[in-house]
């Protein structure tokens, strides 16, 4: 059976959605897009994934920032504003009927090629915007079981050939590290940097508890993620030790607690990695008060 930070509940719903491509509506099994997009032919893609909770698109902002920064870094120019962009997403909303439970994953690539090729040149159309929003809701058996961690053999890489931080389409190396733990038996990958630190997981960002400090990577080596900006954000509100460094995994086997974090999953714990059970000295203290604080963080968001 899956098991992971991105379970979701079955919901009937998602059958029957619409999914919005250039702002035009398409049933689920009508929506399509040409085998010369630059994202399926090539990787040629940035994306972001986020939440519609009681009806506020949650950190909508931040996640948008990090949308255009990708767009800068590939160089890739939008023929539109965030405003424009944000009215999309709640056209396809409320053309759904949407506003509670919902998660969107917005996708942007370069456009329709002429023909296969890399080349940007030979692009003949402007960005193909997919906007795909489904019922989601988190299984919260996953948390309460918590998950496993198999280190991958596959390195995070080098912010001079592929940064880390950018939400790219060209995800191979991460599908096949988290090939790797399930083959080993477990539930996602942990992966580390170039020089053999801790970096981030497969799909999601890394943390580990030791005597009360919370530790996390540098962030040059890992996903930009805006769940892990939050729990910095918390732990520095609210008086808790929080360091961004480079550790290595003789510190993670060795972790009071370990927990991972991700917008769709908000904070899970981590129970084994590489066969060696965290041994939770502090019941789960740490990751349940920082989930709470997380969420007073979402609610915040919606309230605003």
């Amino acid at each position: 059976m899956l098991h992971g930070t991105h379970n979701a509940i079955e919901d009937p719903r998602n059958e029957e959605i619409f999914i919005s491509i250039n702002g035009e509506f398409f049933k689920r099994n009508e929506a399509k897009i040409s085998v010369f997009d630059s994202g399926y032919l090539v990787g040629d893609g940035i994306w972001e994934g986020f939440r519609l909770k009681k009806g506020k698109l949650i950190f909508i902002k931040e996640h948008l920032n990090r949308l255009w920064q990708s767009a800068k870094a590939v160089h890739m120019n939008f023929p539109f504003t965030k405003e424009e962009l944000v009215e999309q997403v709640w056209s396809i909303l409320n053309k759904n009927k949407m506003t509670d439970g919902v998660h969107v994953r917005l996708m942007v690539t370069r456009g329709i090629k002429k023909t296969p090729s890399q080349d940007p040149r030979l692009t003949i159309s402007g960005p193909n915007v997919v906007i795909i929003p489904e019922y989601k809701k988190a299984d919260e058996t996953t948390k309460k079981k918590g998950i496993t961690l198999f280190t991958s053999t596959i390195r995070r890489g080098s912010p001079d050939y592929l940064d880390p931080r950018l939400n790219c389409h060209s995800k191979l190396h991460e599908v096949q590290a988290l090939i790797q733990a399930i083959e080993a038996g477990y539930d996602e990958a942990l992966m580390l940097d170039i020089n053999g630190f801790v970096s981030t997981c497969n799909a999601t960002n890394f943390f580990m508890v030791k005597n009360g400090e919370v530790w996390t990577s540098t962030g040059e080596y890992c996903m930009n993620g805006i769940t892990r900006g939050n729990i910095i954000r918390v732990c520095q509100e609210n008086g808790i030790p929080v360091y961004q460094k480079n550790f290595s995994l003789f510190e993670v086997y060795d972790a009071d607690e370990c927990f991972v974090t991700g917008s769709f999953g908000g904070v899970t714990p981590v129970t084994k990695i590489d066969g060696r059970e965290i041994e939770n000295r502090q019941n789960w203290s740490m990751s349940l008060k920082l989930s709470e604080l997380y969420e007073q963080l979402v609610q915040q968001e919606i309230d605003a």
